[in-house]
């Protein structure tokens, strides 16, 4: 059996009629900059997130860069945030001019830990960056009561969390900006690049919508300078199109984690991922702890199954950011779950077979080490 990691042919084939309808509709009307389709799936998604605004834009990267620049983070500027995420987190926070200062994560739930956070506080913070990794939501009540005792812009990266919720509320209800990536393999994602912001202030609402267009509200006329960050009216349709499907695709994801854990439940090796009491995780990714990561991911791998490592080189320890002066040791949860972490096969259109059959050998490779 050959099992993919994700396989985004069997999503299409599943919505073909729709999504081939939207293409052409936005070919035949040739409206491919803003417009209709993209003012429609802002509509859409802000309802989704249940925010007032919701600004398309090129890019999770983008809009995270928009998220800071909304903020006025400038150079001189520090910006909190976790170094197990993806580098587009730290690369908006340095083309914003700011520094990355990292805080290490809640082994548990792999997310930014509140009790580490304060002590990272300094004269020269301007905001922090709580990532909803691998799809459930960060410890938001505690952190946006530090964000505001300090006075602190809280931006959440909820690029692997759409329509993830914390206590019950959508996670954009607890940030004061949350982005979003559409990049094809996400929860719901664009057949290219493409990002999100949502905001409930309709003050960030009005910069960000300057900021992703030139700095203009209509043609011609230029309040500030901006940046070419729009999102494409072809994968605003085509997004439109999946939005509709997402909260059947996101159960579908829960069933099958609900299904790996029920299969790998006694498996005293496993280390399976913790499902916080308060959050709605929408697994993204379904991440287990596993002794001998890299020997267990080969032989998966040999047995036709795809899985992947979400990230087995910390930020703090990559060559980009030598320039920080961190060292092995200094985030140490971090660092012990790069060693471990194994993503298995998570998509909407997973089989119960594919899964048994992922556990089963999984099972058999433990057995014999």
């Amino acid at each position: 059996m050959k099992i993919p990691f994700v396989d985004l042919k069997r999503q299409y084939a599943s919505i073909k009629n729709e999504i081939d309808g939207a293409i052409a509709r936005v070919l035949d009307n040739t409206s491919f900059i803003m417009g209709k389709e993209v003012s429609q799936f802002e509509e859409h998604f802000a309802a989704a997130s249940q925010a007032r605004f919701a600004i398309g834009c090129s890019s999770g990267t983008t809009a995270l860069h928009l998220a800071l620049m909304a903020a006025s983070v400038q150079a001189g500027d520090e910006v909190i945030t976790v170094p197990n995420t993806f580098i587009a987190t730290t690369e908006a926070i340095t083309h914003a001019g700011a520094k990355s200062v990292f805080v290490d994560i809640d082994p548990l739930d792999f997310n930014l830990d509140p009790a580490k956070l304060e002590a990272a506080i300094t004269a020269k913070t301007k905001a922090v960056i709580a990532v909803h990794l691998y799809g459930q939501s960060a410890q938001m009540d505690k952190i946006r009561d530090i964000c505001a005792k300090h006075q602190l812009v809280l931006i959440a990266d909820a690029a692997q969390a759409h329509l993830a919720r914390y206590q019950d509320k959508p996670i954009a209800q607890w940030a004061e900006m949350t982005t979003y990536s559409f990049f094809p393999g996400k929860n719901l994602g664009a057949y290219g690049d493409a990002g999100m912001v949502v905001t409930d202030n309709a003050e960030y609402a009005k910069k960000l919508n300057l900021l992703r267009n030139h700095g203009r509200l209509k043609k011609y006329e230029h309040e500030i300078e901006g940046y070419n960050y729009r999102i494409d009216a072809l994968q605003a349709a085509i997004l439109d199109v999946k939005l509709a499907h997402l909260a059947d695709w996101t159960e579908k994801r829960r069933e099958h984690a609900a299904s790996y854990r029920e299969q790998l439940k006694d498996i005293e090796q496993v280390t399976l991922p913790l499902e916080r009491s308060d959050c709605y995780h929408v697994y993204h990714l379904f991440v287990i702890k596993v002794p001998q990561r890299e020997l267990i991911r080969e032989r998966l791998i040999q047995a036709g199954i795809a899985c992947g490592v979400h990230y087995p080189l910390p930020l703090h320890l990559q060559p980009a950011y030598e320039y920080l002066g961190h060292t092995a040791g200094d985030f140490p949860q971090t660092e012990a779950s790069a060693e471990q972490i194994l993503s298995l096969p998570m998509f909407a259109e997973l089989t119960h077979e594919e899964i048994t059959y992922t556990c089963d050998t999984l099972k058999e490779i433990l057995q014999e080490l």
